[in-house]
């Protein structure tokens, strides 16, 4: 065997090395997605079914979307979604249609005015006030806008409170030195423990 033959074995041998590690390792991975899309899938339908039983009435199709949505989003964003389940229960008690006194609409009880002020950041096209009577927008506005005041506050029960009363009047009442023991951040982590008891962690 020559010299320039010897070469070539050893390129085509080291090629196919290289193939058949870097083809377990893409099997290895494509398995692990298969896997974690099949445990999302479950929780998905998990979420639905609570979801049904809470009182979301809406066609099969419907549900499961929205239930993926408050998965995925609250997923994007680092929250736990039971967390995200707990406040649509205390803001809307699963009624996507509802519309507030004040004008807040949907799961999470948004106003228009602030939608369309985030609503490009949340990732939504905003088309108008009835944007917010689409669950799957009305989830990636409600679960952006709380993680901002997650990120802004850096405390939980802050971040509640400020989703019920707005950022500006918390920290008014902040800067004056008061205390406020808002009821809304202890009815949301009440129903979220409820929560835990029920849904898998994500």
């Amino acid at each position: 065997m020559t010299d320039k033959q010897k070469l070539i074995v050893t390129s085509v041998s080291i090629g196919l090395f290289l193939f058949v590690f870097s083809y377990a390792g893409f099997k290895s991975e494509h398995h692990v997605f298969i896997k974690d899309n099949k445990k999302e899938e479950k929780i998905v339908e998990r979420i639905a079914s609570f979801m049904k039983s809470e009182g979301f009435t809406s066609e099969k199709e419907r549900l499961l979307e929205t239930a993926r949505s408050i998965y995925k989003v609250s997923k994007q964003h680092e929250i736990d979604y039971r967390l995200a389940l707990a406040i649509i229960k205390i803001e809307s008690n699963f009624k996507y249609d509802v519309v507030s006194p004040k004008g807040a609409r949907g799961l999470f009880q948004i106003k228009p005015s602030l939608a369309k002020y985030i609503a490009k950041d949340a990732g939504v096209h905003w088309k108008g006030t009835g944007t917010l009577d689409e669950p799957e927008k009305n989830v990636k506005i409600g679960v952006f806008f709380f993680s901002r005041l997650l990120d802004d506050f850096d405390n939980v029960h802050l971040a509640l409170n400020a989703y019920n009363i707005g950022p500006t009047k918390l920290k008014s009442i902040l800067n004056e030195k008061n205390i406020y023991n808002g009821n809304f951040s202890k009815n949301v982590l009440k129903e979220y423990k409820r929560i835990t008891g029920i849904l898998p962690p994500p």
